[in-house]
């Protein structure tokens, strides 16, 4: 049998190989589609392309390229990524799939197929809702009828071409269990590949999210001939604790956007993902691992941020202001030490650049052994008892300002008069 993967990237084989290694966790990045679904965080159809291109830097395994059928302008993009993208083929073998979204409709799948036939891989998502709260209100379907439109629509994808036909149920987390195992193996029968078990509001905790996938799983006919893939989002703020307790359990296709973003609270995070997986996947995950180069994580970060404009909170994981910046001066000092003594996660594993060589933030928890340092970088030398005058006269400083800048440094030791604002 092919093998689905060689050099941990996926290459161009027969949609119902399995993984050759258990323990590689795909990246289904779909930063272009969910995650342009948060509100405020429409990009133009340049900046996609420049986030696409980034993609393939950082090695996903799938770019979800947008929704085909939402308008022409998304389309054409979408067309450009298949073909400029999904045939962007590395020494290594490495080729992107491109997938696109698509309702349980035949025009969707169409407009889908049209759109993505150009790529190497093309992949369909496509999806409907399975809980009773979304066929009642939203649908207006019995369950009979969710069965056989998705039934129907996984086969007219296969029908059109499409090797790789993902099904996602949208609400899983939220229906009725013995619905989902007979909706998924109806699909399975039809020639989907891959099955998408969406948390999608955000509301499962992390052993119940499991638990949802051990029980598919075991309940489901044909389960073991597709791929189960994750796609969780952050109402409670587990988006990414949910995705890992999903891989514990054998989940190897996982959904996730730079830096987390999509609706409302947004989605799992890329990084965190990630970076999980390197720090303590041998350990603690079973041995699992991906095939993100992560020292293009914190450029991608900045790239995602500045064209969705959605700003990041500075103490946000591996990617925020502060990930590796140090203020309290037992933290500070132990830093100066050895850097392992606080920092877990090397800011250079994640190409993260540090506004200063250690990585420190002058405040008012501050200590001695940080401010010698920073006058060290700004060309000063004091013996100890001048350095325990300038540091009193510092703390009485920094309690009345939270921005110390170097000029202000330079007036203090100037012995200047410093009357800062209160920020």
């Amino acid at each position: 049998m092919a093998s689905l993967y060689t050099n941990s990237k996926i290459t161009l084989v027969n949609c119902l190989d399995k993984f050759s290694d258990p323990n590689y966790v795909s990246i289904f990045d779909t930063t272009l589609r969910d995650g342009e679904q948060a509100p405020g965080a429409s990009m133009t159809a340049t900046q996609k392309m420049d986030i696409a291109r980034q993609l393939v830097k950082l090695g996903v395994d799938v770019i979800e390229a947008g929704f085909p059928a939402s308008s022409e302008i998304e389309f054409e993009l979408i067309k450009c990524i298949a073909r400029e993208i999904g045939n962007s083929v590395d020494e290594e073998g490495y080729v992107p799939m491109i997938c696109g979204k698509a309702r349980c409709t035949k025009k969707d799948i169409d407009r889908a197929w049209e759109s993505l036939k150009y790529a190497k891989t093309p992949m369909i998502s496509t999806f409907i809702a399975t809980s009773d709260i979304h066929m009642k209100y939203k649908l207006n379907m019995s369950r009979e009828e969710v069965v056989e439109r998705a039934r129907s629509m996984v086969a007219y994808a296969r029908s059109l071409g499409f090797k790789h036909v993902r099904f996602g149920l949208e609400d899983a987390s939220r229906s009725d269990k013995e619905f989902v195992y007979h909706i998924i193996g109806e699909v399975i029968k039809a020639g989907a590949t891959y099955i998408c078990v969406p948390d999608t509001v955000g509301c499962n905790l992390p052993n119940e999210y499991a638990q949802l996938m051990i029980d598919i799983k075991a309940n489901t006919l044909g389960i073991q001939n597709v791929i189960l893939a994750g796609h969780c989002h952050n109402d409670l703020g587990l988006a990414t604790a949910n995705t890992l307790a999903a891989i514990c359990v054998g989940v190897r296709l996982v959904d996730v956007t730079i830096n987390g973003i999509g609706e409302r609270a947004g989605n799992a995070s890329l990084e965190e993902i990630v970076m999980a997986i390197k720090c303590r996947g041998k350990e603690a995950l079973g041995g699992v691992y991906t095939g993100i180069n992560t020292k293009h994580i914190f450029t991608t970060s900045n790239m995602v941020e500045e064209y969705s404009g959605l700003k990041l909170q500075p103490h946000k994981a591996i990617v925020g202001a502060n990930a590796f910046t140090h203020e309290s001066g037992i933290h500070q000092d132990g830093i100066l030490k050895n850097r392992g003594t606080y920092e877990f996660i090397s800011a250079e594993d994640v190409g993260f650049i540090r506004a200063s060589e250690h990585g420190i933030k002058l405040g008012k928890l501050s200590g001695r052994h940080a401010l010698k340092i920073k006058m060290l970088e700004l060309g000063y030398n004091f013996e100890e008892k001048q350095l325990g005058d300038l540091f009193w006269r510092f703390k009485s400083m920094a309690e009345r300002k939270k921005n110390i800048t170097d000029d202000y440094l330079r007036a203090l030791i100037l012995d200047e008069t410093i009357q800062p604002q209160i920020a």
